[in-house]
Parts: structure tokens; sequence; C-alpha cells
């Protein structure tokens, strides 16, 4: 089998795929692409069946070398991406030759860029996906960002004549301002009124600390809520308020577990543009309608052909 050459990892990147579902019970995370708006495009070009494992790069300066002529999408965070010192688009399909090395500069606009090759990143399934989640040390490559001389499985590609283009409606902006909608928790109740409107009159910050656990906001604090509770579950995108009253918008590598408060959870359609957010980016929370957030992430999932 060829493979794909990593001649620099930059400074994180990960092999995922849609992630690691139902294992929250053996105490795992589940992982997966962040945007999985980027991810789920990047597939699409290509024909891949939505599971195929791709390349998360945050913030670039990363390069891989073919050894393989391939077919290949390109989405997600600007970087000025180049073959050969050609330039090369992204949201799109190119073919890199037996040979050739991608090179990809700094992130100029967003914050993770996927790589995606026909037919996938050839990893072993460990239960039932190739997300890497490196604080469970599973997935990927042995568990582990990716380094220098990696050589990652691939299959030579059936190479087309003409790329495949996003249509432009559909490639987001990530230098506008982000607004996120909130859909209220059962604990929303616990927080006094002015501390639930202050949240959404709140302008946020991304912090530099945030990683795949979890998006830590810095504003006017949350304040007056319970000091904590038992604890339980913790979905994607749920937004714990810990004692210092500064958010955390907890995504794919969480931990299964917690204890601080929540106001409630970020709708699913929305993380994408949060997992784009560069550190300083500006952060707005708005009241989410249930009916009609759930309508979109249907109408997204079924075009993707992923389970609600």
């Amino acid at each position: 089998m060829a493979t794909l050459e990593v001649m620099r990892p930059g400074a994180l990147t990960l092999v995922q795929d849609t992630g690691r579902l139902g294992v929250a019970r053996q105490g795992l995370s589940q992982g997966g692409a962040a945007d999985m708006h980027a991810y789920c495009w990047a597939n699409y070009l290509l024909g891949n069946p939505m599971d195929c494992a791709q390349l998360e790069i945050t913030v670039g300066q990363a390069s891989f070398r073919a050894h393989a002529d391939i077919e290949c999408a390109l989405t997600g965070a600007e970087m000025q991406a180049s073959l050969d010192g050609e330039p090369v688009d992204s949201w799109a399909t190119f073919v890199m030759r037996k040979g050739q090395t991608l090179q990809l500069g700094y992130a100029r606009s967003g914050l993770r860029a996927y790589l995606a090759i026909q037919g996938g990143i050839d990893v072993p399934r460990i239960l039932d996906s190739r997300a890497t989640v490196i604080r469970n040390q599973i997935g990927g490559v042995q568990g582990r960002a990716l380094a220098l001389g990696d050589q990652l499985p691939i299959r030579p590609s059936l190479i087309r004549h003409r790329p495949r283009y996003v249509p432009s409606r559909f490639i987001p902006d990530y230098d506008s301002p982000a607004e996120l909608h909130l859909l209220m928790s059962s604990q929303w109740d616990l927080f006094p009124p002015d501390a639930r409107n202050q949240f959404f009159d709140n302008h946020y910050h991304v912090l530099p600390e945030s990683d795949r656990m979890g998006c830590r906001l810095e504003g006017n604090a949350i304040l007056g809520g319970p000091a904590g509770i038992v604890s339980e579950g913790i979905a994607l995108g749920a937004v714990q308020i810990p004692p210092n009253g500064q958010p955390i918008v907890l995504l794919n590598d969480r931990q299964t577990l917690g204890g601080y408060p929540k106001l409630g959870c970020v709708a699913r359609i929305d993380l994408p543009r949060l997992a784009q957010a560069r550190p300083g980016k500006d952060i707005r929370f708005l009241r989410g309608d249930l009916v009609s957030l759930r309508k979109a992430w249907q109408r997204f999932s079924h075009f993707f052909g992923l389970p609600y």
C-alpha cells in the first residue's frame, strides 16, 4: 500500500473521522473532526463515505509528500496551500502526483484545515473509529499527534480530469463575527435572571488556552449560579460556568463527566464556527429555538448522509 509521508507535522495534525460514538460509558471521549462542515465537504468533493478519515491541521505550517498519485480535497482554514510551489485552491479537489509535496503555511483565516484523500487514510479502526483522541491515547497513529516521518497508509486514486469545487455560498467567512445559538439546559433556572441576561449581552473572546477539549472564553463573569452540581454526563457543546464565571464550551475531546453547572448547549449546527475561532475571536451568544435548529442539523445530516 502507498503512503502519505509527514514532512512537517505543524503545531497539531491529527487523523480524524466522524468520531467514536457510544463510548462515554467506557470513560472515552468521542473525538472526531471539530469542524464537521469543512470535514464533510472535503469527503463529499471526493465521493468518499463520510467516515473516511482525514487530516485535521491546526494553525498550519505543515507539509506532506505523496508516494502515489492521489486525488485530494482541502477545506477549512485558509493556509496558502501550495503543491511543489504552485498555489492550490481551498474548498476544491486537486491531484498530488507521486513525489510531490503539499505545503501549508500559517492559517490566515480560521484555525483548522481538513485534508481528505480519495478512499481515506487507512489507519486501523479502534472501537469503530479512526479518530485520534490524545487524552485517551487512542486512534489515528498510536493515539498521538502526527510527527515528522510518519507514513500514513493510502490507496492510489482514480484521477478525474476536472476538479470539483464547493459552491461559494457554502464557504464560511471565518473573519465575520461568530454568533452561536444557545439551547438552555435544565440548570438554566439555577442562575439569577441578571446573570442569564448578561450572558447574552456579553462579548466574549476566545482564550489561547482553548483546545479540542473545550473553548475557553473571557468576558464579564457570570456569577450567582450554583458552585457545583453532582457530576453528570456532558453533551457536545455544553456551556459550563466554573467558579470564576468565565464560560467553557465543551468540544469533541471533552471529559465524559463534569460537576460544573451548565447554562445550556451550543446548537450543533453552530459548532463548526466555534471550531474555527482563533484566540482573541469575538463570540456572542443568541437564544436558540430548538425546533428550527434541529431542522437545520437534520438538513445538514441528510445532505451528507450522517446519522442525526
